[in-house]
């Protein structure tokens, strides 16, 4: 099993991170079930402020480049996503249209 971690940013409105979360206690089925059929075990979302961590764990079968590719085709993740993008900002370094950004790990105990 391996370990990624992301970051993203919200949009710094009180009420929209509001709706964020309470659309994260409520993850649409078709998009769970999506997650678990690209290979991802575990998946959390941490927030401090605006700033989003996710951490997945996933089995030797993930990719993220046929992850990217079956969102794609997937229309009900594409309209979670444009939803989501409401309350999401790219991190100052993203390329356009570009959200979680994988994070390099530099330490580990």
């Amino acid at each position: 099993m391996k370990r990624l971690c992301f970051a993203l940013d919200l949009k710094e409105e009180e009420k929209l991170i509001s709706e964020y979360k309470e659309y994260h206690t409520k993850v649409w089925p078709e998009i769970v079930e999506s997650i678990k059929n690209a290979g991802i075990i575990n998946l959390e979302i941490y927030l401090v402020i605006n700033r989003l961590f996710m951490i997945m764990e996933v089995n030797d079968t993930f990719s993220i480049e046929k992850k990217a590719k079956k969102d794609k085709d997937n229309l009900k993740v594409q309209e979670w996503e444009q939803l989501m993008w409401l309350y999401q900002k790219s991190l100052p370094t993203a390329n356009p249209g570009e959200k979680w950004m994988l994070m390099e790990k530099i330490y580990d105990l």
